[in-house]
C-alpha cells in the first residue's frame, strides 16, 4: 500500500491484505478511503469489516494489541459505525477511548486539570451508559470537576463490582463488542428494516485517532457544508465550537460560532483564515471528485486543520433537484445520473406548498398522506360551510367522516381536506389528488362531533373556526399556522423533466375533469387527457338542478328535453378542453355514477328539492327510494345506464361531436376518444356504439362537416378483461380502470379497506395495499390476459391504465413491460410519472433486461 494511504487500513491488513469496499466495510469507511486518496488531512484510521464485526458480536474479539500499536502511545481513539447506507443508522460514536488515570495525570500537567477532568468524565459517562449499559440516571451530564469524576468512577465500580478499566486495549475491545452486539439486537434490526435495510445488513466500525486539542482555546471542532440543505442554493453553512473534539460538539453548544464572517459574532474565518480557506478548497475537491455535495466534519488545533469525516448533505426535495441538475450541468455527473438521483416522490413535493422543515410542528393528529402539499385554514364540517368560507375569502379545512360526490363543491372551495375514514383510493383521496388539494384520510383517533361542532383528536379538542394546518405530504395535522415553502417548479425542475422526456419510452397523460385540470395538465406537459370524468361537470348548481329534473322526468321524451338544456353546457366544456389541449388526444368517459348520487340524502334536502321541482315531497321521496341501491358500486351505473337510459349518452355524444366541429373551425383538428365505462359484455358495447354512430351520422349531416372519433372501453370488471377478444372487435382502445378492477378482483371496498389493510400488510397477507400499489400478480394477470387477447383480435389496439395506479413507478414499470401505450394519472402526478418512466428506461439500459413487448 502506498505510503499516503497508510492513514486508512483494514484491520486484516495488519497481517494480510483486504480491499475496503462499501458492501464489506460500509459508507463511512469507503468515504474516508476516498478522502485519504484525495490527500485530505485525515487522522490515522482503521476500518473493521462487516465480517470482523459479526465475529466480535459472536464473542470472537481479536487480540487488539496490534491495532492499538498502530497509533501513537497515549493517543485517544474514537469508534464510529459504518453501515452500507448512512440512513440505516447504527450505534452512537464513542470518544476518548484510552483515557485513564495515568493519562488524566499527564494531561493535567500539560493542559491543566480542568481539561483532563472534562475528557475523563465525558468518557466514563459515555462508557458506563453505552458500553456497560448502566442506568443513565446514575451518570448525569454535569459541570466537569474532580469531585464529579471521582463520584462517577466510584459509582461505576460499585455497580460493576470492579474498577473502571484502565487498559486502552480492554476499553477498545469492550466498546467494539458493545457496538457490534447493539447492531445485532432485535430492536435495532427491526428499526433499520423499517428504514429499508435488509435483514442481514452488516455493520463496519471505524477506529480513528482523536484529533482534538484537549480543550485548548486554539482548538475546536465543527461541520461545514456548501449548500443550503432546504433550497440547494450554494452557500456555506455550519457551525464551529471552540474546545470541541468532533462535530457533535456544536449540537448543544449555544456558543458555537459561525463559519464565515458575520456581524452577529466571531467566526472561524476570523479566527483561523487559513484553515477556513483550506476547508473551502476541500469542499470543492469533494464535490468534483466524490461527485456530490458533502458535509465535512473537522477539527482545528493551533490553526492546523484535520478532516474527521464527510457525508452527503441531507437535503430537502427542492435541494435534491437543484444539486442533481447543477452537478450534471457542470459535467461532474451525467444527465442519466442526475435523473436517478431524484426520487419521484421528491418531485411530487415540489408541486405544492410544503411545511418548512425548519419550523416547529405542533402535531395533534396523524393519518394517511393521501394528497401532497400543505395548507392552513379554519375548521369547517360541511361543504356548505366551506363554500361560505370561500365566498368570504377565508381559507378553510374541510373535515368530514368521509366524503361523497355531494362534497365536491366543498372540496373545491377548501384549502385542504381531512377525513376520519378512508384509504389511499377513497373518494377524498382521489378527488384531492385530482384537485391538487392537500388531503389526509383515515386519521387515527379522530372523532367528529357535528352537534357540538367540535373535532376530537385524542390530543386536543378543536372547535369549528379554529386554525389548523394539514400536511398532506407526511399525513400530519398541526395546531395553528405553520411556516411554508412555496412550490418550486423552477428552472431546475423543468430542466430535469426535459431530460426525462428525452429518455422515456411511454407516454403520460392526465386525468382531467375540468378546464382547470386540463390547464394544469398542459403546464406539466401531459401528452393528452387519458380520463375525463364527465359526471363531475354536473355537480355545479345550475347543472345539478337540470340533472335532477331529468331524473324525475316521467318519459324518455321528458328526459331528452331536460338533457337538451344540458347540451350547450357540455358542449362548451368540451370546446374549452379541446382548445386547452391544442390537438392532443382527449379521452372522454361517458356518464358513470348511479343517479341517486345526484339526489339529497337527508329529509331536509329532499324537502328543498321538492320545493325546487314544485313536486309533492312524497313523490320526491318515493323516487329517491326507488333509485336507492344496496350496493351502488355494482348497480345501475356506467354502461348499464347507457343501455337503459340511452338519452344521457346520446346527449353527451352530440356535445362531443359538436365541440369537435367547432374546435376544428378554429383551426385545431381534434379526434376525440369516447370511452364506455364499466363494460362487461360485448353486446353492451354493440348497443352503445350503434347509438353513438347514429348520433355522429346525424351531426355530420346537420353541420355538413366531417370529423373523426375513436370509441373504446374502460375495463373495470374481471369479465371484461377475460372477454377482451370479443370486446376488442368494437373498440379502438382499452383503458384499464385499476381502482374498480382491483376492487372487483379482490372483492374489497376501496373506501372501507383502509380500516384493516395495514393489519393485512403487516401479517403478510398482501405485500402492499393493492389500492395504493398495483397488484401485478392478481390484477396484473388480468391486465396481461386482456392485453394479449385484445391485441390478437385488433393488432393496433391502444392500451393504457387510467386509475390512480397510473402515477406510481411500480405501475408504470408494469405497463412498459406489458407494451402499453400510455399511463394516465392525476394532473399533479404527471411530473412524477414522467421522471419515473425515464428512470425505468435508464434501469433497463443498464441491465439490458425487459419483458417481451405485446405489441
Amino acid at each position: 500500500m502506498a505510503t499516503r494511504y497508510l492513514n486508512l487500513l483494514d484491520y486484516s491488513e495488519i497481517t494480510g491484505s483486504a480491499p475496503i469496499a462499501l458492501r464489506s466495510h460500509g459508507w463511512r469507511a469507503k468515504c474516508l478511503q476516498r478522502l485519504v486518496r484525495l490527500d485530505l488531512p485525515v487522522p490515522r484510521t482503521i476500518a473493521l469489516s462487516f465480517n470482523a464485526v459479526r465475529a466480535i458480536a459472536a464473542g470472537q474479539v481479536p487480540d487488539l494489541g496490534g491495532l492499538v500499536a498502530r497509533f501513537e502511545p497515549g493517543q485517544l481513539l474514537s469508534v464510529r459505525p459504518s453501515a452500507e447506507n448512512p440512513d440505516w443508522g447504527g450505534p452512537g460514536a464513542i470518544l476518548n477511548i484510552g483515557m485513564n488515570d495515568d493519562l488524566h495525570a499527564r494531561i493535567s500537567e500539560s493542559h491543566g486539570e480542568d481539561v483532563a477532568t472534562a475528557l475523563y468524565l465525558a468518557f466514563v459517562q459515555s462508557y458506563a451508559q453505552h458500553v456497560a449499559r448502566l442506568d443513565p440516571d446514575m451518570f448525569p451530564v454535569s459541570e466537569p470537576c474532580l469531585p464529579a469524576l471521582q463520584a462517577a468512577l466510584y459509582d461505576y465500580e460499585k455497580e460493576m463490582e470492579e474498577p473502571f478499566p484502565q487498559d486502552p486495549g480492554k476499553q477498545l475491545a469492550e466498546v467494539l463488542r458493545s457496538m457490534a452486539r447493539a447492531w445485532e439486537g432485535t430492536s435495532a434490526r427491526l428499526l433499520r428494516q423499517a428504514k429499508g435495510a435488509p435483514a442481514d445488513a452488516g455493520l463496519g466500525l471505524i477506529v480513528q485517532a482523536m484529533a482534538g486539542g484537549f480543550g485548548a482555546t486554539e482548538s475546536g471542532a465543527g461541520v461545514i457544508q456548501f449548500i443550503d440543505p432546504v433550497t440547494g442554493v450554494p452557500q456555506i453553512t455550519g457551525r464551529y465550537a471552540e474546545r470541541g473534539q468532533d462535530g457533535d460538539a456544536i449540537s448543544n453548544n449555544p456558543q458555537a460560532m459561525y463559519l464565515t464572517r458575520d456581524p452577529r459574532g466571531p467566526s472561524l474565518e476570523d479566527r483561523h483564515p487559513d484553515a477556513f480557506a483550506e476547508l473551502v478548497r476541500h469542499g470543492g475537491i469533494c464535490r468534483e471528485k466524490l461527485r456530490e455535495e458533502m458535509q465535512i466534519e473537522f477539527t482545528v488545533v493551533n490553526g492546523k486543520l484535520t478532516v474527521l469525516d464527510a457525508l452527503k448533505v441531507r437535503r430537502a426535495s427542492r435541494a435534491a433537484v437543484r444539486v442533481a441538475v447543477s452537478l450534471a450541468e457542470d459535467g461532474i455527473i451525467t444527465r442519466k445520473e442526475a435523473l436517478m438521483r431524484v426520487t419521484p416522490r421528491a418531485l411530487s413535493e415540489l408541486l405544492h406548498r410544503q411545511v418548512d422543515p425548519r419550523g416547529a410542528r405542533a402535531v395533534v393528529a396523524r393519518g394517511m398522506a393521501a394528497s401532497p402539499g400543505a395548507a392552513t385554514g379554519r375548521l369547517v364540517f360541511t361543504s356548505t360551510a366551506a363554500q361560505a368560507s370561500a365566498s368570504r375569502g377565508e381559507k378553510c379545512i374541510l373535515v368530514r367522516r368521509e366524503t361523497s360526490p355531494e362534497d365536491i363543491r366543498g372540496m373545491h372551495a377548501a384549502a385542504g381536506v381531512l377525513t376520519e375514514r378512508g384509504g389511499m383510493t377513497s373518494h377524498a383521496a382521489v378527488i384531492g389528488r385530482g384537485l391538487g388539494v392537500p388531503c389526509i384520510v383515515g386519521a387515527t383517533g379522530l372523532r367528529i362531533d357535528l352537534k357540538a361542532r367540535q373535532l376530537h383528536t385524542g390530543r386536543a379538542v378543536l372547535n369549528e373556526g379554529d386554525l389548523i394546518t394539514i400536511d398532506g405530504t407526511v399525513g400530519e395535522v398541526l395546531l395553528g399556522e405553520a411556516e411554508f415553502l412555496e412550490p418550486a417548479t423552477d428552472q431546475w425542475f423543468n430542466t430535469l423533466l426535459e431530460w426525462a422526456d428525452a429518455l422515456r419510452d411511454i407516454d403520460v397523460r392526465a386525468n382531467a375533469d375540468t378546464p382547470a385540470d386540463a390547464r394544469i395538465a398542459r403546464d406539466f406537459k401531459a401528452k393528452g387527457i387519458g380520463l375525463c370524468r364527465t359526471e363531475h361537470m354536473f355537480f355545479e348548481d345550475d347543472r345539478l338542478t337540470v340533472m335532477r329534473e331529468m331524473i324525475f322526468a316521467g318519459s324518455a321524451q321528458d328526459r331528452a328535453e331536460a338533457l337538451t338544456r344540458l347540451l350547450p353546457m357540455q358542449r362548451s366544456d368540451f370546446i374549452e378542453l379541446f382548445s386547452i389541449m391544442h390537438g392532443l388526444p382527449v379521452c372522454i368517459r361517458l356518464f358513470d355514477p348511479p343517479l341517486h348520487e345526484f339526489l339529497p340524502h337527508t329529509r331536509e334536502g329532499l324537502k328543498q328539492l321538492a320545493d325546487a321541482l314544485d313536486r309533492p315531497l312524497s313523490e320526491v321521496t318515493r323516487r329517491a327510494e326507488d333509485l336507492a341501491e344496496f350496493n351502488p358500486m355494482l348497480g345501475l351505473r356506467g354502461v348499464r345506464l347507457g343501455v337503459t337510459v340511452p338519452e344521457i349518452y346520446e346527449m353527451q355524444a352530440r356535445a362531443i361531436f359538436e365541440a369537435t366541429i367547432e374546435t376544428g373551425r378554429r383551426g385545431e383538428k381534434v379526434v376525440p376518444e369516447i370511452m364506455i365505462p364499466l363494460v362487461s359484455a360485448m353486446r353492451e358495447v354493440e348497443l352503445v356504439k350503434a347509438r353513438i354512430d347514429a348520433v355522429a351520422a346525424a351531426v355530420r349531416v346537420e353541420k355538413g362537416q366531417p370529423f373523426e372519433y375513436r370509441l373504446g372501453v374502460m375495463v373495470e370488471t374481471p369479465r371484461a378483461a377475460l372477454r377482451a377478444a370479443e370486446i376488442a372487435q368494437h373498440a379502438d382502445f382499452m383503458s384499464f380502470g385499476t381502482n374498480d378492477l382491483t376492487q372487483m378482483t379482490y372483492g374489497l371496498s376501496r373506501d372501507d379497506a383502509g380500516r384493516f389493510m395495514s393489519y393485512y400488510v403487516q401479517a403478510g397477507v398482501f405485500p402492499e395495499d393493492p389500492f395504493h400499489v398495483l397488484d401485478t400478480d392478481g390484477v396484473g394477470e388480468l391486465l396481461l390476459i386482456a392485453a394479449e387477447r385484445g391485441r390478437k383480435t385488433r393488432k393496433g389496439l391502444t392500451l393504457s391504465i387510467c386509475g390512480e395506479h397510473g402515477g406510481s413507478p411500480e405501475s408504470i414499470a408494469f405497463c412498459r413491460d406489458a407494451g402499453f401505450d400510455y399511463v394516465s394519472c392525476s394532473p399533479f402526478r404527471v411530473p412524477v410519472a414522467r421522471l419515473a418512466a425515464a428512470q425505468l428506461t435508464i434501469t433497463d439500459d443498464d441491465s439490458g433486461e425487459k419483458m417481451p413487448d405485446l405489441r
